[in-house]
Parts: C-alpha cells; sequence; structure tokens
C-alpha cells in the first residue's frame, strides 16, 4: 500500500478478521402437521460441532398452514430438553409461519440429532412444514 507518492504507508489500516461462516442445517422434507392435536417431528442430525450449541441458536422455519394461529412448535435437544417456540393463537387467523426462533441452548451438545415437533391446536384447518433450519 502506498500514500499515492510511491512510499510505503507507514501504518496501513489492518484487514479485518473474516467472520466464521454460519453453520446451519437444514431439513426441507415436507411433514404434513395433522389435523388432530397431536405431535408430527422432522429432525436434522448435527456433526461436526465441538462443544455445547450457541447462546443464540437459530430455528427458521417455513410452514404452509392456512391458520397459522393452530401451529404449536417446540423443540427438542439431542438430550431431550425442549423449549416452546410457538404457542397456538386464536386470534392470528393469517396463512403460513415462515418464522425465525432464536434460543439460549447453550447448556445442551451442539452434536446430535436435533428434533423440530409440530402440532395444529384447532381442527379445520391443514398444513404442513416445507422446511426448517438451525443456524449455528
Amino acid at each position: 500500500i502506498t500514500d499515492g507518492g510511491g512510499t510505503p504507508d507507514p501504518d496501513p489500516e489492518p484487514e479485518p478478521e473474516p467472520e466464521p461462516p454460519a453453520n446451519v442445517f437444514t431439513n426441507s422434507t415436507d411433514v404434513t402437521i395433522p389435523d388432530d392435536n397431536t405431535w408430527a417431528t422432522s429432525r436434522i442430525p448435527v456433526t461436526g460441532r465441538s462443544g455445547a450449541a450457541p447462546a443464540d441458536l437459530k430455528i427458521s422455519v417455513d410452514i404452509k398452514h392456512t391458520y397459522r394461529g393452530d401451529v404449536v412448535l417446540e423443540i427438542v435437544a439431542p438430550n431431550g430438553a425442549s423449549a416452546r417456540l410457538k404457542s397456538a393463537d386464536y386470534y392470528d387467523g393469517a396463512d403460513n409461519l415462515v418464522a425465525t426462533y432464536t434460543i439460549n441452548a447453550s447448556s445442551v451438545a451442539a452434536n446430535g440429532t436435533w428434533t423440530l415437533r409440530m402440532a395444529d391446536a384447532y381442527r379445520g384447518d391443514t398444513g404442513h412444514l416445507d422446511s426448517w433450519s438451525l443456524t449455528f
């Protein structure tokens, strides 16, 4: 780097360290969500991660549903611990659920099989999981 006159800049700005790429694990297999308040599940195996999951684990979902207020979501960690992501909301009558939830998963190992559980709380509307992902 020069100052324009051919002499080296005595104090060049250091290049910023590149951000490590986010590790994204995705499952794009369609899963029907039964209209009877029972759990449907979809799994993502996570490998190649050492240590605990992050305190800001992101769970993204793309659910096609005719009444997204019906949908209840939970994430289940490899050790069986679970967290509610979304409860049913009778007043949310819009179609489809495309959302990202952030949880503190730092108390569980990252590696292993993560499970998304989905239920349809009210009768009369139907839908399916289109895809979901975990971003570490």
